[in-house]
């Protein structure tokens, strides 16, 4: 199977400090990929690779088979939904005009838009009738990450990446997000890449783990795999959670 995503001996500088270096990774279709590691082990770099935020000093970064700097920025990033800790709602537009904001760009129908936009308020379980003209202001922070997530698949991108997206909220609406996550992804076949430093919130929504130390990445695989680490850095973190849980 071809990957969607792949980095080929990606390294990365930025103000000269090497944030990656030699980094590889193939993420493939249907994937919800999870890029697992401490603060600074260049997660968020790598991110930002994919829909060309950064650009690599080394490598190349390929999306959907080809090399980032071959695409047309604007159609590589509105094939991308992104999906950031902050939410990133635009506070003088209601909720419904954040999530049609990208088909509005595109030059949807009025009608298509709404459609579209009811379609997903209704799939993140915010009902149009009584969300869609609340300012962000108006909604809680477990309601804006649905918004955010919402406008993030407004135009069926075959790509999300998700940066910490849950991590300011509170555990419960946390884990009802999790669970909404990966049943949103398996239900519009959708390929993702999501950063966290959670190991439990790695474990709820990755089809498979990298976990990155030191701008590498060290270890790629199965949730199951994972688990069995006895060496490294995945071992630390296992051991973080363990003593977390005593």
């Amino acid at each position: 199977m071809t990957p969607y995503v792949c980095f080929e001996a990606v390294s990365c500088r930025l103000g000269g400090r090497t944030v990656l270096e030699n980094f590889s990774l193939a993420v493939f279709p249907e994937d919800r990929f999870v890029l697992l590691g401490r603060s600074g082990s260049g997660k968020t770099t790598a991110l930002r690779l994919i829909n060309a935020l950064l650009w690599p000093s080394a490598g190349r970064v390929l999306v959907a088979g080809r090399p980032t700097s071959e695409w047309d920025l604007v159609r590589l990033r509105r094939g991308i939904g992104y999906v950031l800790q902050s939410g990133g709602l635009l506070p003088h537009l209601t909720v419904a005009e954040n999530i049609g904001l990208l088909p509005r760009l595109e030059g949807w129908e009025r009608e298509r838009m709404m459609h579209r936009t009811g379609e997903l308020m209704r799939l993140i379980g915010l009902q149009p009738e009584e969300f869609a003209t609340r300012y962000p202001r108006q909604i809680s922070g477990g309601q804006q990450q649905r918004v955010a997530l919402a406008r993030a698949l407004a135009l069926s991108p075959p790509l999300l990446l998700l940066d910490e997206p849950f991590a300011a909220l509170d555990p419960m609406t946390r884990l009802s997000l999790q669970k909404e996550f990966v049943a949103l992804c398996r239900a519009q076949k959708t390929t993702a890449v999501f950063v966290t430093h959670d190991v439990t919130e790695a474990l709820r929504v990755g089809t498979r783990i990298g976990v990155m130390a030191r701008g590498r990445m060290e270890t790629a695989g199965t949730p199951e795999e994972f688990l069995r680490a006895r060496t490294g850095e995945a071992a630390e973190l296992l051991r973080t959670l363990a003593a977390r849980l005593e």
